[in-house]
C-alpha cells in the first residue's frame, strides 16, 4: 500500500487504495466523447492508469487503439481489447512514442511530489512529435465542497465486469484534511445495496497556475483547456 492510501471493502485492493470490484461497478460519464473529441480518429492512446478499462472500453469502442498501463495485476485482469502493462507510471519507459497520452483520475494531484514530477516526465517522455496529452484536473471546489454526495443509476454490467443493481450507487467524498503542507487527505465511500467500500488517498489541490508551472517543469504547456471547468486539458511539448 502507497504511504497514506487505503481501501476497505470486498475484494483485491490496490496499493494506491481502489477497489477492483468497485471500478468495475462505477458507470463511465461523458469522459470518452471529451477525448475523442480532442484527438485525431484512430489515434493510438497510451492510458496510464487504466484501471479495469473502465474507459479503456468505450475508446476502444471508439475506433482508437489502447495501450493500457497499471500497476495493479488484478486491474489489468479485468481489460479487454487493449495491450497492457503492468508498471507504476512513474517508472514506465516503454522506449516509444505515442500520438495520445492520457492522465486521468486526477492522477495529477498525486500527494507525493516525487511521484507526481514522474507522472507528467512519463507524459512528456511518451508523447509523439505533434502528439498531445490530455490530462483530467480536480474541479476548483473538490477540496472545499464538503461533505458532499452524488447518485448514480445503475447500468448493465459488460463481459468481465462487476454486477451493478439497477437500483444504483451513491459516492460520497466525505473530508479532505490536510496532513502536511499542500497535501490533503481525503476519504471517499462508494455504497451499494449489496457492498460499500471507503478509500483514503493523498492528493496535492493545485491552481491553475500550480499546474501550469508543474507541466512546465516537465517541458510541456497547455494547449489548451477542453472543458469550461477546466477539468480536462490538453497539453502538449513546451
Amino acid at each position: 500500500m502507497r504511504a497514506g492510501h487505503q481501501g476497505t471493502g470486498p475484494g483485491a485492493i490496490t496499493p494506491d487504495g481502489c477497489a477492483v470490484e468497485l471500478y468495475s461497478r462505477l458507470r463511465i460519464g461523458p469522459e470518452p466523447d471529451i477525448i475523442a473529441g480532442a484527438v485525431p480518429a484512430g489515434a493510438h492512446i497510451l492510458e496510464l492508469g487504466c484501471g479495469v478499462g473502465r474507459m479503456t472500453r468505450p475508446l476502444l469502442e471508439r475506433g482508437f487503439t489502447i495501450t493500457a498501463v497499471d500497476e495493479s495485476p488484478d486491474m489489468l485482469e479485468r481489460v479487454r481489447g487493449a495491450r497492457t502493462i503492468c508498471s507504476t507510471i512513474e517508472d514506465l519507459d516503454l522506449g516509444e512514442t505515442f500520438d495520445v497520452v492520457m492522465l486521468a483520475s486526477f492522477l495529477v494531484h498525486h500527494g507525493d511530489l516525487k511521484v507526481r514530477r514522474g507522472m507528467l516526465r512519463t507524459c512528456a517522455r511518451h508523447v509523439a512529435a505533434g502528439g498531445s496529452v490530455l490530462i483530467q484536473r480536480e474541479g476548483e471546489d473538490y477540496h472545499s465542497d464538503l461533505p458532499r454526495e452524488r447518485s448514480e443509476m445503475g447500468v448493465p454490467p459488460a463481459e468481465g465486469w462487476g454486477r451493478v443493481d439497477p437500483s444504483g450507487y451513491t459516492v460520497r467524498i466525505v473530508s479532505s484534511e490536510p496532513v502536511e503542507e499542500g497535501v490533503n487527505s481525503v476519504h471517499a465511500e462508494y455504497e451499494f445495496p449489496d457492498a460499500t467500500w471507503t478509500q483514503t488517498f493523498q492528493a496535492r489541490p493545485l491552481t491553475k497556475e500550480q499546474f501550469e508551472e508543474a507541466l512546465a517543469e516537465a517541458g510541456l504547456k497547455v494547449d489548451r483547456y477542453l472543458t469550461e471547468d477546466r477539468i480536462w486539458v490538453r497539453a502538449v511539448a513546451a
